[in-house]
């Protein structure tokens, strides 16, 4: 049997994480999984609250869970749903990536074709990103 790419793996990764989401109002479910350089996936999945603003997207509880954990270096994140090319990731996922992941991959797929993966740099999704000075 042929052995699977990183890629494919994290976008089955990330399609066993959209299972978990808590989507009551829109049930629009997403999932995520990141890696990290030492090889570790991560996944999240969207969190909706009757508060929209409240709602948190898959990409962000995947890398807040990396980030709680001490995990600093990323390869990539996949992002996953039901939606013709994949769902592409929000301003707000985009601006973190932008900070804590700025070199990694983005793979994006629809769940129903998880082998037509789209590939991103983040720097393409946020070429200007608000970044502090250091």
């Amino acid at each position: 049997m042929p052995k699977t790419s990183p890629k494919t793996q994290l976008v089955d990764a990330a399609i066993a994480a959209m299972e978990t989401a808590v989507a009551p109002h829109s049930q629009f479910k997403v999932g995520a999984a990141l890696l990290t350089k030492s090889g570790l996936v991560i996944t999240g999945a969207n969190v909706e609250s009757a508060s929209y603003g409240l709602t948190c997207c898959a990409e962000r509880v995947a890398l807040f869970k990396a980030l709680t954990a001490g995990e600093r270096h990323f390869v990539a994140v996949a992002v996953v749903a039901r939606d013709e090319g994949g769902p592409m990731p929000c301003g707000a996922c985009r601006q973190l990536l932008a900070e804590y992941a700025p070199q990694a991959k983005v793979w994006v797929a629809d769940c129903k074709f998880p082998r037509r993966i789209r590939t991103y740099s983040v720097k393409r999704l946020l070429p200007e990103p608000f970044l502090l000075l250091t």
